[in-house]
């Protein structure tokens, strides 16, 4: 009689947890969906881990990918978001001082390097950025740093160099840094500067020089809380996720730093 009552009881109790589970992840399941602005040097490695976030229980993220100054000025214009993770500070500066993010929620969450590129199976190298003043090396693209962090960044490393002024009539500035890439990838252009994480994924162009982190200014990705998320919740989980070791060991296989500038 006892063990009958035992197994009766823990039977129900069983079936109570497994509603309490299931009831949980119903709930997560039927999240509203984030917006997530990201820089699209981001894409490959966000898509990713918005997968593992799934498959871990978060709710949807959609993705609005983007140069970095134009997802702050489309925040700043009220546009729906409810996480921006920019590709420098500037970009988060901007939206900042607009009172388009929760300032409280700012965090350093990546860093990255530079590299100059050449396109693939060509005999060209470039051993220094000193290699880009040659003859042989005619166009050089970049992020157009009037405008994007990736060509800000080439700016600064370039004139750190001694390089900017004389490399001025090579260059072509681009809308992105996936454009810079691209430039390279189809021959368009005999080297390109830009994200070590972008130049890691592509199968079309060569590695030829990495700057050190000391050559320019530290590359971070911050990210933030958008001020006007309708859907703060679940945007501070991802958020949170974002900082985890899941997320952390795909940033690092794609190339990514973790940036250690603040908190």
């Amino acid at each position: 009689m006892g063990r009958a009552l035992f197994s009766s009881f823990f039977v129900v109790a069983m079936v109570h947890l497994t509603a309490i589970v299931q009831a949980g992840g119903h709930r997560r399941a039927h999240e509203s969906a984030i917006t997530v602005s990201a820089a699209i040097s981001l894409t490959d490695a966000l898509q990713e881990i918005a997968t593992a976030y799934q498959t871990a229980g978060g709710g949807p993220v959609r993705f609005n990918f983007a140069a970095s100054n134009v997802l702050a000025r489309q925040i700043a214009n009220g546009a729906p978001a409810d996480l921006f993770i920019s590709a420098d500070q500037a970009q988060m500066d901007y939206a900042q001082k607009a009172g388009a993010i929760d300032v409280s929620s700012r965090r350093n969450l990546l860093g990255n390097r530079l590299v100059i590129v050449t396109p693939g199976g060509r005999s060209a190298t470039v051993s220094h950025p000193r290699s880009l003043l040659e003859a042989r090396i005619r166009r050089i693209a970049i992020g157009d740093p009037a405008a994007v962090p990736v060509g800000t960044y080439a700016r600064a490393f370039l004139e750190r160099a001694g390089l900017w002024t004389a490399l001025q009539p090579k260059l072509l500035p681009l809308a992105n840094a996936r454009a810079a890439l691209g430039a390279a990838e189809s021959g368009g252009a005999d080297a390109a500067i830009v994200y070590e994480s972008d130049a890691a994924a592509s199968r079309g162009i060569e590695i030829a020089f990495t700057f050190a982190r000391g050559d320019g200014p530290p590359i971070v990705y911050p990210a933030a809380i958008v001020a006007r998320s309708r859907n703060r919740p679940s945007a501070e989980r991802f958020l949170g996720f974002l900082r985890g070791n899941v997320a952390t060991s795909i940033f690092l296989r794609l190339k990514f730093d973790i940036a250690t500038l603040g908190p």
